[in-house]
């Protein structure tokens, strides 16, 4: 399943409903959570143990002033065209906002 996450801050009920093999695109603020030393860094770290890959809207980082460099280790920065492959991966996808 790919998951949508939009809204800061990040919800453990909504990470709780992830499951191995998932994949999460962070989104608009939601990019803030994956910058090393914020407080949802913690909640991304179990998800990420759980065999998800968690992806950060490149766009969505340059545009917070936010460098990749600076993201949590695992957190990938994609364009829209790692997110339509995504999306083509993922027949199931899950807005969380």
């Amino acid at each position: 399943m790919l998951h949508l996450l939009s809204q800061l801050p990040l919800q453990a009920e909504v990470f709780a409903r992830m499951a191995p093999g998932d994949d999460i695109v962070l989104l608009d603020a939601t990019v803030c959570g994956a910058l090393r030393g914020h407080q949802d860094n913690r909640l991304l770290q179990q998800v990420m143990a759980r065999a998800c890959q968690v992806y950060a809207m490149r766009d969505m980082v340059e545009a917070y002033g936010l460098q990749a460099g600076r993201l949590l280790p695992g957190v990938e920065p994609i364009d829209y065209a790692g997110l339509v492959e995504l999306t083509v991966k993922h027949p199931v996808i899950h807005s969380w906002c």
